[in-house]
């Protein structure tokens, strides 16, 4: 196997299973690992595949241990189609990845999540009127978590991505240039 594709695949997961560690509700490094996967993986399928792998995972254990079951909810679907979104918002830094592209990318990730679940919420019905008061409401009533989101990324992102520039900077065989395809 290759060391890059291992390194990168356990820094996913670390990141992943960090979602145990107590946070502020949507402070977490989903939307940074799915953005990190697609920016560093050189072959497509690792990069979608690897963190979504992750998610999954994290996901089965918050629910068996924080929830005590595991069971899909309706809005999951949802969370899942945009992480496979931001997941490709990587692919587009992929061989120009730059702190300000980086921290671009996240911010685009952040307001994709915020403006998709969160229309999600609203079209199930079941919390606000489907009128466009409602949405607004809906939006509105959100904004305090997209705050919780926003400093989710932007930690998560400088972590994930500022640790693999170190990594880089000090082990020649972490460099992309260096490796076959991962």
């Amino acid at each position: 196997m290759n060391p890059r594709f291992f390194v990168l695949t356990l820094i996913i997961l670390a990141a992943a299973l960090s979602r145990l560690l107590p946070h502020p509700p949507n402070a977490t490094p989903i939307a940074a690992i799915a953005l990190f996967g697609g920016a560093c993986f050189r072959g497509r399928s690792a990069a979608f595949l690897v963190p979504l792998a992750a998610m999954v995972l994290s996901d089965i254990v918050l629910g068996l241990t924080r929830y005590r079951m595991y069971s899909l909810f309706p809005l999951q679907a949802v969370v899942y189609a945009c992480f496979v979104a931001e997941t490709a918002i990587g692919r587009l830094i992929a061989n120009r990845r730059s702190a300000l592209r980086i921290g671009s990318m996240a911010l685009l990730g952040s307001l994709l999540f915020f403006v998709v679940t969160n229309f999600a919420v609203w079209a199930g019905g079941r919390m606000y009127p489907l009128t466009g008061a409602g949405l607004m409401e809906c939006y509105v009533a959100a904004i305090p978590f997209f705050g919780y989101t926003l400093l989710g990324d932007a930690v998560s992102v400088t972590v994930l991505f500022g640790g693999l520039a170190l990594l880089e900077n000090r082990a020649s065989w972490m460099r992309e240039s260096a490796l076959a395809p991962a």
